[in-house]
């Protein structure tokens, strides 16, 4: 099975050396790729197949999470908001069809952010050499109304060979993605600093972690880190602190 978690677009390309400019058998687009609902709403998703063969979707909900490094997880479905009308759908090739997507919070819902997961699952389809299932994952995220929250922290610093890794916080109630010029990293030593580092966008789920991993080589004695972090863009006021690491035993530079 060809897997695409939360993206736009999910093909499968034939095996040969035209392979490049030939049209998949299967080729499953979804617009939007994200859904973001208000309360009690609605969107209307349309599936576009632009493979050469017929295929028939089916939708499934799930639960959905990323890990620690920012990967999406498939989690087991707890009680859902979202509804998706209709649940299957046959599509010939270049053909659309339209998914309409309900959200129905309950009215003691916390408020903030609550993401789940649309599967969109095409049958197996045989062709010449094996039989193939494309999986196509469809982010949706409602916002429950009340006091929103944004609040990141980063609550743990370490050295590890050719890299830092910091451990980030969200304590807030909503998705944050954490921009360049929103999180500043400077590393200092009894001399002065080091380098200021700005590390890769990345996203956090409400009351969730996630390691920050940016590289650094030079590793040498005790260190002093000090973080600068808020949520953004625009970027607020930061919230600042500072920790002291030391390299790992064994780590070599």
């Amino acid at each position: 099975m060809i897997a695409c978690f939360a993206a736009a677009a999910c093909l499968l390309a034939p095996f040969g050396s035209g392979a490049g400019r030939a049209r998949p058998p299967v080729s499953l687009v979804a617009a939007p790729a994200h859904v973001a609902l208000a309360g009690a709403a609605r969107q209307v998703v349309t599936l576009t197949s632009t493979g050469t063969r017929p295929v028939v979707v089916e939708v499934v909900r799930a639960g959905y999470g990323l890990d620690l490094r920012g990967r999406p997880r498939i989690l087991p479905r707890r009680r859902s908001w979202v509804s998706v009308r209709p649940r299957r759908v046959a599509i010939a090739p270049g053909g659309h069809a339209a998914l309409v997507v309900v959200s129905s919070p309950p009215r003691r819902a916390e408020p903030g952010d609550h993401s789940e997961l649309v599967l969109l699952t095409t049958r197996p389809l045989r062709t010449a050499s094996l039989s193939v299932r494309v999986r196509l994952g469809l982010v949706v995220v409602v916002r429950a109304p009340g006091r929103i929250v944004r609040r990141l922290t980063v609550s743990r610093v370490r050295l590890r060979a050719r890299r830092l890794e910091l451990l980030v916080a969200n304590r807030g109630n909503v998705t944050e993605t954490i921009a360049r010029r929103c999180f500043v990293v400077t590393v200092r030593r009894a001399r002065g600093v080091v380098v200021r580092l700005h590390p890769a966008p990345r996203r956090i789920l409400p009351h969730a972690f996630g390691l920050v991993a940016i590289p650094f080589h030079r590793a040498r004695g005790p260190l002093r880190v000090a973080v600068a972090l808020s949520p953004g863009p625009p970027c607020p006021r930061p919230s600042a602190r500072a920790f002291v690491v030391r390299p790992e035993k064994g780590m070599r530079n």
